[in-house]
């Protein structure tokens, strides 16, 4: 009974070590606070990001990313709270220069109403009109009052408007400000998901364990170089036409460069790695990245596969694209399967080769690619 406590008190603590997504922040930022802390962070992060060579860093980079990441979210709710006060207040502001100005602005017109229904007088007369000097004088000053508080009452109004349209502009400064800032948060918050995810997926791939680690870095160059091999060594078959069937998804280049039946569509413009989704035509597809569907591609090209299409992998940063060191951590491709047809068909005229590769030991990688032309080239791995 004891040695099955033991026991599993101990696989306990192992899964924890290995599943586990408790953040371990670097200590080295922790006698700083505010921006100075969210600078030393980021040097961590960039500084670290070109020293990961084991499981350990990896984590670590992710652990500090994670918490620069956290910073920027609390100091963007900062911003967001101070900034909605001051839209408050600016509220507030302009509720009380609007009820001014309708106010002074009754004021003026009334004295305005009075001042056209008395007949105007000329000095001769008010000379004539007033018995004696005393009451001329005293009229004098009246109109001369009346006129002054009349030009105040104008120049108040027109500095109240004036400062009624600038409290108004600077309030949609703010609102522009405060949109902006809520889309910052929405953004950051989805970077702190993507790398929760991400953690979860290397310490579930790799089972916390820095030689599986190494190893699925290794078979992921062995795919690199297996495609830049058949650049050079491809044959030829010959030309093939927008729709064309080409080959057979599969799963060629398995276990060391393949993890079940699929197809790698990847496109290089000039030698260098470009988004695929940029050439494919805008298509409404099953998105495992998501866990929903997406309309994804913004070109002119058919896709490859026939519906109903499932993307298991987008091109760019993912959360399985860290084993790829060779490209800055970018997946070169789109990975995707079909519920429909195992038929790949050419998505655009151009000249058909073939190649066949060693991929990391014993396992070959199958590859078709097709010449568009103006050094547009389409790859398709793992083919059968």
């Amino acid at each position: 009974m004891v040695k099955k406590i033991t026991a599993f008190i101990l696989f306990f603590i192992i899964f924890l070590s290995v599943f586990s997504l408790k953040y371990i922040y670097s200590a080295e930022c922790d006698n700083k606070t505010g921006n100075d802390r969210i600078n030393c962070l980021d040097i961590l992060v960039k500084s670290g990001e070109q020293k990961v060579n084991d499981l350990e860093s990896e984590k670590k980079l992710l652990d500090n990313k994670a918490y620069l990441i956290e910073l920027q979210i609390k100091e963007t709710e900062n911003k967001i709270e101070s900034t909605q006060k001051e839209v408050n207040i600016l509220e507030t502001r302009i509720e009380g220069l609007d009820q001014s100005l309708d106010y002074l602005s009754k004021q003026l017109i009334e004295r305005i109403v009075i001042g056209y229904k008395k007949k105007p007088l000329s000095i001769f007369s008010l000379l004539f009109d007033n018995k004696n000097a005393n009451d001329f004088l005293n009229q004098v000053k009246y109109l001369k009052t009346a006129r002054d508080n009349n030009q105040k009452l104008l120049y108040t109004v027109q500095e109240t408007k004036t400062n009624y349209e600038e409290q108004k502009k600077l309030r949609e400064e703010k609102k522009v400000e405060l949109d902006q800032l809520e889309k910052q948060l929405f953004s950051q918050k989805s970077q702190l998901d993507y790398l929760i995810v991400q953690k979860q997926i290397i310490l579930k791939d790799t089972q916390n364990n820095n030689v599986r680690y190494k190893q699925l870095l290794q078979q992921a160059l062995a795919e690199y170089q297996a495609v830049q091999q058949a650049i050079a060594t491809g044959s030829k078959i010959g030309p093939v036409k927008k729709g064309d069937p080409i080959a057979l998804v599969g799963n060629s280049g398995y276990p060391n460069c393949s993890t079940g039946a699929h197809l790698h569509f990847e496109i290089h413009q000039n030698n260098s790695w470009v988004d695929p989704e940029n050439y494919l035509n805008s298509k409404n597809v099953y998105d495992e990245q998501s866990g929903g569907n997406n309309n994804i591609g913004s070109g002119s090209w058919d896709w490859p596969l026939s519906d109903p299409i499932i993307v298991t992998q987008r091109y760019g940063a993912t959360p399985w694209s860290w084993r790829y060191k060779y490209s800055g951590g970018v997946h070169t491709g789109v990975d995707m399967v079909s519920n429909g047809s195992a038929v790949i068909r050419a998505p655009s005229d151009g000249t058909l080769y073939s190649s066949s590769q060693g991929c990391g030991g014993s396992s070959n990688i199958n590859i078709k690619y097709i010449d568009h032309g103006n050094g547009l080239i389409s790859y398709y791995l793992h083919v059968q």
